[in-house]
This record gives structure tokens, C-alpha cells and sequence, in this order.
């Protein structure tokens, strides 16, 4: 527990040091994370004997969340994503290359980790930029990371405290739908007080979003609990001790960051 609080600690002083110093360092720090979790996701993967094209892979994926942020920062026309398409489709003519017995196994898995896990980092990285292009704002990306801490820990403690109705057994036998429900209340309250700083979102927008980082927060932890037990791995990865891997600290964002912003821009704009 001492090692899991220290490595919380210093990797959520990271998180939020990269969201307040501004549009570049939290460019970095969350291009550098995407490339990491994609890098954990593929690994992971490769226990299974599927070898997903890794290399073509990383560059494609730091292309992909370069051309956003070029997007949000330098206002790059959309034109310039077409720029991934070769990229892209060069998976398919180096598996041509490779002397593999399933060779659309490679294929496919590699670009499941575009949708799983880079798409997902790029939707939370322009949450910074959903209410005015070019100009960058820590508020929403604050208050989605707060909102899912809040979710993570309410789930916990009332879990803990009342969980006896298992949420999905099946893929995590200790989730319960009292911690569900606790994650939904300290979400929705972690969502009343932001409200009460950052008021240019009415608190009612902000309690749907808590909402909904609960739902889809709650459904990627079992989706890539899903993952690790068809994989048979305990955790994503061992680099933050105490804790495994970023894909088991990010899983939630991994499906909630894409809703959430859906639901922002429809919104907001």
C-alpha cells in the first residue's frame, strides 16, 4: 500500500502538472502516455502469438495525435489526416513481407490498438480545445480526470464498505453495484463543486458528464479486465509498481474520454 500511494502521488503530480503548465506540456506528456499504453496494448497481445505491426504502428499513432494537436494548436487543415491514410494501409503490404500462419490476426489487432487506445487519448487531449479552437483550456480535462478519480474511489469504498450484488462477475468478480452506484454519487458530487469553480458550463451539463464517465468509465475497466482474462495476464504492464501497467490506470478513460467529448461538442458548439 506504501508503494501504491508513493507512485500515486508522484504520477498524479505529473498528471496535473502537464494539464496546468499549459498547451505544450500537456501535449507531451499525453502524446508520450498514448505511445506508452499502445506500446503496453501490444505487447500484451504478443502472449497470445499474434504480432501486431508495432513499429508502423507507434509511428502511425504519433502521427495520428500529432495531426490533433496540430489541429487544436496550429489550426492544420483536416486535409493534412489524409496524410495517415499510406501509413495506415502499409500495415497490410508489410504483413505481405512476414511469414506468419495468420497473418489478418497481425492486421486486425494493430489496428485494434488505434481504436482502443489512441483514438481514446486523442478525444481526452482535445477536450483542452472543445470550447474554442486554438486556445487551450485545463478546465474540462481537469474535471474529467477529477470526476474519474472520484468515480474510482467512491466505487472502492462503498464497494468495500456495502458491495454483495456483483456488478459482472463473470470479468471482474469484485465489482458490485453498490460500488457502482457510491462511484456514481461521488462523481455526481465531485461534478456539483467544479460547477461551483469553473461556471461557464451550466451544472447540469457537468452532472451529465459525470454521468457518463461513470457508465463508460465502469464499462472500459471491465472491458479491459475482458482483455487481461483472455490474455491470462494479471496486469497491463509492471511500470507503475503498485499499480501495473497504464492501461490498468487509464481504463476507463479508454471508453469514456470518446462519449464524453461526443456529448461536450454536441453541446457546447
Amino acid at each position: 500500500m506504501k508503494t501504491r500511494a508513493i507512485t500515486a502521488v508522484f504520477f498524479t503530480i505529473a498528471m496535473l502538472g502537464s494539464i496546468f503548465l499549459g498547451a505544450y506540456a500537456f501535449t507531451c506528456f499525453y502524446l508520450i502516455l498514448s505511445l506508452a499504453a499502445l506500446l503496453e496494448f501490444f505487447s500484451m497481445i504478443k502472449t497470445a502469438g499474434i504480432r501486431p505491426h508495432r513499429n508502423i504502428a507507434l509511428f502511425a499513432a504519433a502521427l495520428i495525435f500529432s495531426m490533433t494537436a496540430g489541429y487544436h494548436l496550429l489550426q492544420f487543415e483536416t486535409k493534412f489526416m489524409l496524410l495517415i491514410v499510406p501509413l495506415i494501409f502499409s500495415v497490410f503490404i508489410s504483413e505481405l513481407y512476414k511469414k506468419e500462419k495468420i497473418p489478418f490476426s497481425n492486421i486486425s489487432y494493430t489496428f485494434v490498438g488505434f481504436i482502443y487506445v489512441t483514438l481514446p487519448f486523442c478525444f481526452f487531449y482535445s477536450l483542452g480545445f472543445i470550447q474554442e479552437q486554438a486556445t487551450y483550456s485545463f478546465h474540462l480535462p481537469l474535471a474529467f480526470l477529477l470526476m474519474l478519480w472520484a468515480s474510482d474511489t467512491g466505487a472502492y469504498l462503498f464497494g468495500v464498505k456495502f458491495g454483495k450484488t456483483r456488478l459482472f462477475e463473470r470479468h471482474s468478480p469484485k465489482k458490485s453495484w453498490e460500488g457502482f452506484f457510491g462511484g456514481m454519487f461521488t462523481s455526481i458530487l465531485a461534478s456539483y463543486l467544479i460547477s461551483l469553480f469553473f461556471k461557464e458550463i451550466n451544472p447540469l451539463v457537468w452532472g451529465g458528464m459525470a454521468v457518463l464517465i461513470v457508465c463508460f468509465g465502469t464499462l472500459g475497466d471491465l472491458v479491459e479486465s475482458m482483455l487481461k482474462r483472455s490474455l491470462n495476464v494479471k496486469d497491463s504492464g509492471n511500470i507503475l509498481p503498485g499499480h501495473g501497467g497504464f492501461l490498468d490506470r487509464f481504463d476507463g478513460l479508454l471508453l469514456s474520454a470518446p462519449v464524453v467529448y461526443a456529448y461536450l461538442y454536441l453541446i457546447l458548439n
